[in-house]
């Protein structure tokens, strides 16, 4: 983008799962923002396997920002990060690992990463509702 980035930038985007068609995107916003190299197995993956929260953020029809999670019962995670989960925690608290979480360099510091993070949150709390009414 070689526009200046409007102070309404946050309430024009839009928040939407990732999709396969938006593998090349992904793979390029993440070499943009880490230093390692995700195989192509992985984007196939978060793009189309529901165990994954992917979600992008759009501005203006464009990925600019993108989160991605996967969330597993407190008895599914790892030993080692079980140990540093408070022990008060039922047995069927849901933990979520963020794998990827980036927004593109002229749209940081307009809360985009805050708004991805709280839709992760909005959307445990949901999963966790529903499973508490099922």
């Amino acid at each position: 983008m070689t526009e200046e980035v409007p102070i309404t930038a946050l309430s024009e985007t839009t928040l939407r799962l990732l999709c396969r068609d938006d593998i090349d995107t992904v793979k390029q916003l993440c070499a943009d923002w880490f230093p390692i190299e995700y195989p192509d197995s992985w984007y196939r993956d978060i793009t189309s396997n529901k165990k994954f929260f992917s979600v992008a953020a759009e501005y203006k029809g464009v990925i600019v920002g993108m989160i991605v999670a996967e969330i597993k019962g407190r008895t599914k995670v790892h030993a080692e990060d079980g140990d540093i989960l408070a022990s008060s925690f039922p047995v069927d608290t849901q933990v979520a690992y963020i794998l990827s979480l980036g927004v593109v360099k002229d749209f940081r510091k307009h809360g985009i990463g805050s708004l991805l993070l709280e839709s992760l949150k909005d959307h445990i709390s949901t999963t966790a509702q529903d499973r508490k009414s099922t």
